[in-house]
């Protein structure tokens, strides 16, 4: 079924956070929040490119962001705390998003070390797959996470996610071919 006509929301909120896509004269706040985390993010993460980190390739990337959401092909939503609407705490992405037999997306995100371990990822990630489901009218969410981030395979099991197997080599991080477990989520109103 064909919805990418679907009216979409560039930013919602959710009890305690704001997720908005961000324009480009967001760049200073996004390498801020790049470099804060730049140790756990590389861990899980491919290997940047010498410019990864300044304000002239965080405006570049935004641009393009905002180009692929404008198609309704990938959409990276910024989390704020809504006590702190200036600093980025987060990232929740929808991307590769597939429609007609597909209606798919990969759901990443990552969160500032900071903020980890107060339900903010949980929030968030709820948030993306009600917009998933319900404006975009996908049928399935699915994730993919490295064996040893506990944390991650932690969140996606307690939202809901089930286990589907492993990708094996299915990632360069870092310059070496890493495995990912796949975990899916079907759009309830479709069980039924």
């Amino acid at each position: 079924m064909q919805r990418k006509n679907a009216s979409l929301k560039y930013e919602f909120e959710t009890e305690r956070l704001f997720l908005k896509v961000l324009t480009p004269n967001y760049a200073n706040a996004v390498l801020n929040f790049q470099n804060r985390n730049r140790e756990s993010f590389e861990a899980y993460e491919p290997a940047r490119p010498d410019n990864f980190y300044t304000a002239s390739y965080q405006q570049t990337v935004l641009k393009c962001e905002w180009d692929l959401a404008l198609k309704q092909q990938c959409i990276r939503f910024y989390v704020f705390r809504k006590e702190d609407p200036l600093t980025i705490i987060g990232t929740v992405c929808l991307h590769d998003i597939r429609f007609a037999a597909y209606s798919c997306t990969e759901i990443g995100y990552k969160f500032d070390a900071a903020f980890r371990h107060m339900g903010y990822a949980t929030e968030a990630v709820k948030g993306a797959m009600r917009l998933a489901f319900y404006d975009l009218h996908l049928h399935r969410v699915f994730a993919r996470v490295m064996p040893e981030n506990k944390a991650s395979i932690y969140l996606l099991e307690s939202i809901g996610f089930q286990y589907e197997g492993v990708e094996r080599g299915c990632f360069l991080i870092q310059n070496r071919w890493e495995d990912h477990l796949r975990y899916a989520y079907l759009n309830p109103s479709d069980e039924s």
